[in-house]
């Protein structure tokens, strides 16, 4: 038998019956008008957007806003608006008529050709000027420094330790740019392969975390600042008299853990190579000029949470009258100190902390806590 389908009875069951039915049709076609009026709408607002833009494009000034800073003669500024870590510029190649690229090097009879190389205008100051530290008496006095065929190691040098020749492999850094960890661990490992004693690097710019990376194996690594007056090798005058190449070693630091949970740090000093005997020491912190600390350090960039100003006499006495208000001695004395005010344990559970010498050279050490 067939299926059997309800019938109404009722005028009133018939209109209802007829409702249900065109519910959904009409619900679809509503969406469907919805969808038309909102994309009309859309339309209409991006071709109205157009207009405004091309009317201010047209008519509107142009106004730079960079290097145009407000002059407040009531604030007295005590250091500059921005810090430069390293700056890289770029190099242009002249090409010739064929447009293939000019080699100076090897325009043979030439001016060019008889200019000295950066890697040999290094290595040549280097073994008149030898390598100065904190203390005069721990300079590294070469006996002779000479070309090394090596892949990251460019020279060798011959030094004496007490009564005992060594013999350091010499590294230098590009003459525009930073010197990455990657490049002193793969320096290090060649130096070792030779059996060199030591590695000295020698840079301008060392990468923030080559300061972790102190020793390789029996290698030592000392990492050397070159000055910036090397940039003018040519009217440089090689006399041996000035610090062309410092050595600021790893700084000595002690992580203090507080009852109460909170965290402070103590700066000892920083340790220095011995040439004389082959040691590493730590000295005290009066080779120290200032420290900073970052208590929540995100490994990318280090931020100043904290200062503090090292040395004898009141040595910032100046910047004081400079600033010319009065000054909390309580709060300035937490300043002039080796130990940190205590903090909370960071989150990411790293500080770091910054050391910069008199001469300006700075390292950083980084903690887990």
């Amino acid at each position: 038998m067939g299926e059997v389908k309800e019938v109404p009875r009722t005028s009133a069951e018939v209109q209802r019956h007829a409702q249900n039915v065109s519910e959904p049709a009409q619900e679809a076609k509503n969406a469907d008008a919805a969808s038309d009026i909102h994309a009309e709408w859309w339309r209409l607002r991006m071709a109205r957007q157009r207009e405004i833009d091309a009317s201010i494009a047209a008519k509107a000034e142009f106004e730079f806003l960079y290097d145009k800073p407000y002059d407040d003669k009531k604030k007295v500024r005590v250091a500059g608006p921005f810090t430069v870590e390293s700056l890289s510029p770029h190099r242009t190649l002249g090409v010739d008529e064929n447009d293939d690229l000019i080699d100076p090097l090897a325009r043979v009879g030439s001016d060019a050709s008889a200019k000295q190389s950066f890697p040999q205008m290094i290595m040549d100051n280097l073994k008149m000027a030898g390598v100065q530290q904190a203390h005069k008496e721990d300079r590294i006095t070469f006996t002779s420094v000479v070309p090394w065929p090596g892949a990251m190691v460019c020279g060798e040098g011959r030094y004496l330790e007490a009564d005992v020749e060594k013999r350091a492999a010499i590294f230098i850094g590009p003459e525009f740019g930073t010197v990455q960890r990657a490049d002193l661990v793969q320096a290090a490992r060649e130096a070792g392969d030779a059996g060199f004693d030591v590695l000295i690097a020698c840079a301008f710019n060392y990468e923030a975390h080559t300061t972790e990376f102190t020793k390789l194996g029996r290698v030592p690594v000392l990492k050397a600042r070159m000055n910036a007056e090397l940039h003018m090798a040519d009217d440089l005058k090689n006399t041996g008299k000035g610090n062309l190449f410092v050595i600021f070693g790893e700084p000595d630091i002690d992580v203090i853990h507080d009852d109460d949970g909170r965290l402070r740090v103590k700066v000892n000093g920083v340790d220095v190579f011995k040439p004389q005997t082959g040691e590493v020491i730590s000295d005290n912190a009066d080779g120290i000029a200032c420290w900073f600390l970052d208590t929540d350090y995100n490994e990318e960039s280090f931020f100043v949470r904290h200062a503090y100003f090292l040395g004898q006499n009141d040595p910032y006495k100046s910047l004081k009258t400079t600033l010319k208000a009065e000054i909390n001695e309580e709060a300035w004395e937490t300043l002039n100190s080796d130990t940190s005010r205590p903090f909370v344990k960071p989150t990411k559970a790293r500080i770091a902390v910054k050391v910069i010498n008199h001469r300006g050279d700075e390292v950083m050490k980084v903690f887990k806590c």
